[in-house]
Order: C-alpha cells, then sequence, then structure tokens
C-alpha cells in the first residue's frame, strides 16, 4: 500500500481523495500522536487557504479534533507560515493547515505542524498514518474540546514579521500578486504598514480561482502590471503564500536562486549569515553556486524539497537556505518558508542599498538550464553503466561551466535529466543526448 503522506501532508482531489471521513479519521489519529499532553488539554490552531473544499475540510478537522479533547482556535484564512509562527506563538500542540499550494483548486491537502511550529519528521507522520481508523475512548460533556474563532490572530503574524525588517520600505512602489490565495488579505496590509505604495493583483479570491492565472506559478500578467505601471518591482505568491518570487522594474524574473543570492550576500556583508553558508538543493542554478563561491559564501547542497532544507540548517546551525521555486527560508525568523517574510527582507535590501532589483540580482548570472522528465522508464535504472559514462563525457565536454544531474522520480515512472550550460544551444543538445540515452538504456 502506497504511503498516504507526501512531501508535504496528505493531497489529493478534494471529495474524491481527500474526502471529509479522511480529514476527519487524520486529525483523530494526529490529537492522539501530538495531543498527548499529560494531564493538561490540548490544544490546536487550523487555518486554510481560501479554497471552495476548504470549508468543509475545516468542518472535518475541527470536528475530529474536538471530538478528541482538543480545544480548537480556527483561525480562517491565512498563510501556511502564518499558522505556523500561530502554533508557536500560543502554545498550541499541533497545528493544521488545509492547503494544496500551487496546485488547482479542486485539490487540497491538509498538513499537520508539531509544537513550535514544526514539520512533522517521516517517522511522525508514519505514526499518525499508522493509527488512522484504530479504536479509541471517546470523550463525553466536559471532555470533549471547545471551538472559537480566532481570527483577529492574523494581526500578531503581520506585527511579527515587521518586527524582522531593519528599517522601513517609504517610496517603494512595488505591484503584489496574492494568487487569490490565502496572503490576499495579510500580505498587501503588511506591505502598506511597512512603508510601501502597493498594488494587489490576484487578490479576490471566490473559492475557485486560487492560483488560476495569476502567482508564482503564473507571472505573465504581474510582469505587464510592473512595467505597465513603472512600478520599482513586483512580488507573487503562491495559493499558500510559503514561497515567493520576483519581477523587476523591466518585467524580467527573479527565481529563488537569485532571491537567496540577494539575501545572502546583504546578510554576509552585515555579518549575519551564519557560518557565511547558505543551504540549497541539487536544483540550484550552477550560477547561484558560482556567485556565492566568488562572494566567499559557502553553498551546503540537499535533496529536493524545502524540508531536506529545512533538516540540514536545523541540524548544523544555518540560517538561510531555500529552493528555486522561492521557498525560502529565514530561520532567524520562521520555522518554514515564508513567502511574505521573504519579500519584505527582499524589499528591505533594494530600500536600504538605493539600487534596483535588477542590480541587486546581478550578483549571479543564471546558467541556461535544460530539465526534460523521461517518461515510462525504469526509474532503477539512472545508475547502469551506459548512462554513468555518458554523464562522464558529458562532464567533462562541460567543464567547469556546466554540470549534468540525473534524477529518479519519487513517485513515478520517470527520470529527470538536467543540463546545465554556458549557451541555451549547449545546454539543449547535451540534454537532448543523454535523454535518448535514458530512453534505450533505462527501458
Amino acid at each position: 500500500m502506497a504511503r498516504l503522506f507526501g512531501t508535504d501532508g496528505v493531497r489529493g482531489v478534494a471529495g474524491r481523495d481527500l474526502t471529509a471521513e479522511l480529514a476527519m479519521e487524520l486529525s483523530v489519529a494526529a490529537a492522539h500522536v501530538l495531543g498527548d499532553t499529560g494531564p493538561k488539554r490540548p490544544v490546536a490552531v487550523v487555518g486554510r487557504d481560501p479554497r471552495a473544499s476548504g470549508e468543509f475540510l475545516e468542518a472535518a478537522v475541527v470536528a475530529g479534533l474536538a471530538s478528541s479533547g482538543v480545544d480548537v482556535l480556527r483561525l480562517g484564512v491565512l498563510p501556511t507560515p502564518a499558522v505556523a509562527y500561530l502554533t508557536g506563538a500560543l502554545g498550541a500542540d499541533l497545528g493544521v493547515m488545509l492547503t494544496a499550494s500551487h496546485n488547482p483548486a479542486p485539490d487540497n491537502g491538509v498538513k499537520f505542524l508539531a509544537r513550535g511550529g514544526l514539520k512533522l519528521a517521516d517517522k511522525v507522520e508514519d505514526e499518525i498514518e499508522r493509527r488512522l481508523g484504530e479504536q479509541w475512548n471517546r470523550p463525553v460533556g466536559s471532555g470533549v474540546g471547545r471551538v472559537r474563532d480566532a481570527y483577529g490572530e492574523a494581526d500578531r503574524y503581520i506585527s511579527h514579521v515587521l518586527t524582522t525588517l531593519p528599517g522601513r520600505l517609504d517610496g517603494l512602489d512595488i505591484v503584489v500578486d496574492c494568487a487569490h490565495g490565502a496572503a490576499h488579505m495579510v500580505a498587501p496590509e503588511a506591505l502598506v504598514r511597512a512603508g510601501a505604495r502597493v498594488e494587489a493583483i490576484g487578490a479576490r479570491p471566490d473559492g475557485l480561482n486560487i492560483n488560476a492565472g495569476y502567482g508564482s506559478t503564473h507571472l505573465d500578467r504581474l510582469q505587464q502590471v510592473v512595467v505597465s505601471r513603472g512600478a520599482d518591482l513586483g512580488l507573487a505568491y503562491d495559493g499558500d503564500a510559503d514561497r515567493c518570487l520576483a519581477v523587476d522594474h523591466t518585467g524580467a524574473i527573479v527565481d529563488g536562486d537569485q532571491i537567496m543570492a540577494v539575501l545572502a550576500a546583504a546578510m554576509h556583508a552585515e555579518g549575519r549569515l551564519a557560518k557565511d553558508t547558505v543551504v540549497a538543493t541539487v536544483m540550484s542554478n550552477l550560477g547561484f553556486k558560482l556567485a556565492m563561491r566568488d562572494a566567499g559564501i559557502n553553498v551546503i547542497e540537499t535533496a529536493v524539497g524545502d524540508r531536506y532544507v529545512l533538516e540540514r540548517m536545523k541540524s548544523e546551525g544555518f540560517n538561510l537556505g531555500g529552493e528555486q521555486s522561492g521557498h525560502v527560508i529565514m530561520l532567524d525568523h520562521a520555522t518554514t518558508g515564508d513567502g511574505l517574510l521573504t519579500s519584505l527582507h527582499l524589499l528591505a535590501v533594494v530600500a536600504g542599498s538605493g539600487r534596483t532589483l535588477r542590480e541587486l540580482a546581478s550578483v549571479m548570472t543564471p546558467l541556461p538550464q535544460i530539465l526534460i522528465n523521461v517518461k515510462d522508464v525504469d526509474r532503477g535504472k539512472a545508475s547502469v553503466p551506459e548512462l554513468t559514462a555518458a554523464v562522464a563525457q558529458a562532464e567533462a565536454e562541460l567543464g567547469e561551466a556546466g554540470r549534468v544531474l540525473i534524477r529518479p522520480s519519487g513517485t513515478e515512472p520517470m527520470i529527470r535529466v538536467m543540463v546545465e550550460a554556458s549557451s541555451q544551444d549547449q545546454a539543449s543538445s547535451v540534454a537532448d543526448r543523454l535523454a535518448e540515452i535514458v530512453r534505450t538504456a533505462c527501458a
């Protein structure tokens, strides 16, 4: 039987894969695993993004928790990092976020957080899954949990992210794309309170339009509005606002690698970058790594996934890390990737330096990168001798100005071929050649 928990909670099409019954059962099991607090009654916070299905899933989750004897604070629509922060700030024993991040509206997910707003370890998720449907003694009378709305706690989160800023953002003219998602209220409010002039787009969720043509996976509109308005820059979040991408005043995209490079360089110059190191994944652009090397900053690589970045940061005491997709973790201020926090600190560098985002982002030059997903192959054959020899030949051909990454999919019969090179033509040529070898050698 396949594992129920994926890389970021339990996801699926709401009402078909992720039913109200499953959401309730998951919450009961999570209450038994995470809510064992001894004599005191456990407390949970529950937040969601604006998806229509979040309404019935929230009701199911709250019912499961309260019927298990857990007091519930219902936060309403808030970003995932806000729920993570409030789990810790309110002293809750667990947090629950209902979201499918950048996925389309029909999808949804249940994500659990431990005390302090921390992501769960695999073994804890496995224990929750193991206890699904088990027999248990149901509390009655005064033993059942109580439920109350705590929508005003959004301001506590806004105040928190603003207190992390070194200065105000007065004079900056920005456009922010909220993906019709969880940040549609808190992000514009925080940016305005920080001093910026703000035009918000993708800020009218109707439950069905989340990520539809807006947000960090659809930057076209943001680019157009920034250029037509003559704004200084634009920011884009995904549906649950745990990631952020940007565009400069010309409409050019500034991705997660470039954002990390700007933040790392600024923190390094101010002596705030722990151990002069930033944590990235194997998918980060080689241009990022070369730029960090030239700036005297170490780069440590992890497997793909912000949870692996976070694990490495926590275990070795680093305070900045992230992914090309815009998941940036600033561990001095947050326990997870936080799009709003990231964007505020990026803006603070712009405001404090007096330079444009385009100038700041030029600290790194992204190398052309080609990614080919070779489907319907045996992912277990990703290290066969024929392919290993071809990769070695390609690496010798590319030299220090390029690299090759062959990565089997964790969930599908697919092998990913990624090639970076000094030119687009060379990257495409090498990637096509390796993809063809994968098709024949890994069939």
